[in-house]
């Protein structure tokens, strides 16, 4: 089980960027500089908001400007925005 997850996520990281609005925690962790604590700060903070920007990861709880900055640095072409799930009267 383990080797078809890693096999999955190697997939993602070759053949597409990680969606920050619609990834799995899995997907973000696959990201340098997201651990599991972070990945589930981003999914937590997803329930209520979307991410129109990369710059917004730095509203995530427990993450500063200064670390999404390097966080969105060293996954440039890795990362990306796709279409918010959310209603827009929920946010």
């Amino acid at each position: 089980m383990k080797i078809l997850l890693l096999i999955s996520l190697l997939a993602t990281l070759l053949f597409s960027a990680v969606d920050l609005n619609n990834a799995t925690a899995e997907e973000l962790i696959s990201l340098k500089g997201i651990g599991q604590k972070k990945a589930a700060k981003i999914l937590k903070y997803r329930e209520k908001h979307c991410f129109k920007s990369l710059k917004e990861l730095k509203k995530v709880k427990g993450i500063k400007k200064k670390k999404a900055k390097k966080i969105i640095k060293k996954n440039k072409g890795n990362i990306s925005l796709g279409a918010c799930k959310l209603k827009e009267n929920s946010e």
